[in-house]
């Protein structure tokens, strides 16, 4: 199952241009995942830029040290031999501005993040399922 996951809000506070603290469940949940043969892909706006600022280039480094192999970054490699759409093909997306993705308020975060609570078990029930 490929999962695209957004960033910020998503996995980390929203903070941009910095990294905000992990959304509380997001790390956890994106290891599970893994471990039931999800295929994580980093969907994000971040990027990288000739001028020296590294954003995209910090989100992923973010999850290699938080213990997370991300299949992809902004494409899906799996999806090259049958189109050259640049958007990046995954099973679900999870996106804190996705229209009725689930959000939680945690104290001292900047706006609303995804609810790991409750996207964390219907994730893990749709990766089971695919088995």
């Amino acid at each position: 199952m490929y999962i695209c996951v957004d960033f910020d809000g998503t996995v980390v506070d929203h903070r941009y241009p910095d990294i905000g603290e992990p959304v509380p469940g997001a790390i956890t949940w994106l290891k599970k995942l893994q471990r039931h043969g999800a295929k994580l892909i980093l969907f994000t706006m971040r990027s990288n830029h000739p001028e020296g600022s590294n954003l995209l280039r910090q989100a992923v480094q973010f999850f290699e040290v938080n213990g997370i192999k991300l299949y992809g970054v902004n494409r899906n490699p799996d999806q090259d031999s049958w189109t050259s759409s640049p958007k990046a093909y995954g099973d679900v997306y999870v996106d804190d501005s996705g229209f009725g993705c689930p959000l939680t308020q945690p104290k001292g975060f900047a706006r609303p993040c995804v609810d790991w609570k409750v996207v964390g078990p219907q994730l893990e029930h749709m990766c089971l399922s695919k088995r």
